[in-house]
């Protein structure tokens, strides 16, 4: 079992991350959040959760320990696979999803993609009493993304949305629309603001 992987951050999208260590470069899936966290970075260390399936060997990194405990207490949740487990951690910071969570708050759950109302319900049924062990403190803080170009955000944004799985037409008109209203927003906060439009 892989308990995290340490090296050189080579290449970095707002959905993947490749480590080199030892001559051997991992592609591994990340939340928005690690991608917050870790950019910018040339040695990075991601504790790691390694899907196993018959088709596939799935890495998922995460930039701090609760981040990834969140992470495999939601997969817990029947319905909740890894992708889905992802979205919900780029949609909503650990912080955020834990005080959705224990304030039992399932509108706000369900604005993610892929969560209904049946799932974020369960979600919060199971996890409310498992949460309170995980230690998460309000002191989470997210590295702001500074890009001088707001097409760049546009693309990168798009490009992150259409790795997550959306279509492209409702993406790029998504994303014009959140530059248009708030041209200063970050890769992040796009991404964010695209998850609950689409």
């Amino acid at each position: 079992m892989i308990e995290y992987i340490k090296g050189e951050l080579t290449e970095l999208t707002p959905a993947m991350a490749v480590v080199e260590c030892h001559g051997v470069g991992y592609g591994i899936n990340v939340s928005l959040n690690t991608f917050s966290a870790i950019q910018g970075k040339q040695e990075v260390k991601l504790f790691i959760y390694e899907a196993i399936r018959e088709d596939a060997h799935v890495l998922y990194g995460f930039a701090t320990k609760q981040e990834r405990e969140l992470f495999l207490l939601l997969i817990t949740v029947s319905g909740i696979g890894g992708n889905t487990a992802r979205m919900i951690l780029s949609a909503l910071s650990p912080n955020e999803l834990c005080n959705v969570i224990s304030s039992g708050n399932d509108k706000l759950l369900k604005t993610v993609k892929g969560i209904g109302l049946k799932t974020a319900q369960r979600i919060i049924v199971e996890l409310k009493d498992k949460i309170a062990s995980t230690g998460i403190t309000e002191a989470e803080t997210v590295s702001s993304i500074s890009a001088s170009v707001n097409t760049e955000i546009y693309e990168e944004a798009v490009a992150a949305l259409i790795m997550l799985g959306f279509a492209q037409a409702p993406t790029h008109k998504a994303v014009a629309s959140i530059l248009k209203a708030d041209p200063d927003a970050t890769v992040e906060q796009v991404i964010k603001l695209a998850l609950k439009m689409l």
